[in-house]
């Protein structure tokens, strides 16, 4: 049983990454309409005869979302049999499945009924909880947490109140990335980090798709300091501990390509694949995040038991 539990895990783990990636696709090449305005069917059929690029990139996106429902659904049942006296693992195999059957219908509703760019912009950050919740049972499947002695773990209060808010604040983030793709704004800027020139106010006030540009690179530069911030007090306070040195060291990794993948989507000329691998990076940045408030939440149990 638990040998099928842990593949099921790595195949809805990787079938996540794709549903992710799947979803940046569509709206990178504008395929959310490339099935009409009818889901689940693809222009009112089952088998659309008129194929062309666009749908099959949508239709294709539909249909992995499907499976990873039905995956995830089944991943999160016998993970709450099989391991539910784990103290995390019923609250996971909830988010999991919730936030992927949400992803759908926000999904639906948008190929149905025009939601507005405001809206479809949570559909990135909700698959994203998904996937970091799948992620997170993933681990405890493979009992990660014995592996890097992660169950000793006392993480300070003071930290712990770091770690939540960090990974609140890198939702937003992820927010106004979304929006910058949903209101076409990823190229109104010419330059990097700046807009224009070189300088901070080189761009046109009166220009809501250059201010959705430019409040996103900030709120992202504000994310890569205070991530720098956040490693340098864990390593200090916490480098005796595998799972705090190893782990942080990633996030700290994850986020530097971030901000670099950032910069080379301007300079590419919005390259496609350097696009998608900026939304899986993030995706693996906010994973790492996720973990430790899994940890953070662990030890303040622990220090009121």
């Amino acid at each position: 049983m638990i040998r099928t539990l842990k593949s099921l895990a790595v195949v809805c783990t990787l079938g996540m990454v794709f549903v992710l990636i799947g979803g940046s696709l569509v709206t990178k090449t504008g395929s959310g309409m490339g099935c009409g305005a009818s889901w689940p069917l693809c222009n009112g059929q089952f088998l659309p005869s008129d194929i062309t690029p666009k749908l099959v990139i949508e239709l294709s996106h539909r249909l992995m979302s499907g499976i990873m429902g039905i995956a995830v659904l089944t991943l999160s049942v016998l993970s709450w049999i099989k391991i539910g006296h784990i103290r995390e693992v019923r609250f996971l195999a909830f988010m999991s499945s919730f936030f992927l059957l949400l992803q759908a219908l926000i999904g639906a509703a948008a190929v149905i009924w025009n939601q507005s760019d405001l809206i479809m912009a949570t559909h990135f950050g909700i698959s994203l909880i998904s996937f970091t919740a799948v992620f997170l049972l993933t681990l405890l499947i493979f009992e990660i947490d014995q592996k890097f002695d992660a169950k000793s773990l006392t993480i300070k209060k003071k930290h712990r109140r770091e770690i939540y808010a960090i990974s609140i604040y890198t939702l937003a983030v992820v927010y106004t990335g979304a929006l910058v793709r949903h209101v076409n704004a990823s190229m109104v800027c010419g330059g990097w980090p700046f807009c224009y020139n070189g300088s901070p106010f080189s761009f046109n006030i009166y220009t809501v798709d250059q201010w959705v540009q430019m409040g996103h690179r900030l709120a992202a530069g504000i994310l890569f300091i205070w991530t720098i911030v956040l490693f340098i007090k864990m390593m200090t306070n916490y480098r005796k501990h595998r799972v705090m040195a190893w782990g942080w060291t990633a996030t700290l990794l994850f986020i530097a390509l971030q901000v670099g993948l950032g910069a080379m989507i301007i300079f590419t000329m919005l390259n496609l694949w350097i696009a998608l691998l900026h939304a899986f990076i993030v995706s693996c940045y906010f994973a790492m995040l996720s973990y430790f408030c899994l940890l953070s939440s662990r030890s303040a149990n622990h220090e009121k038991g």
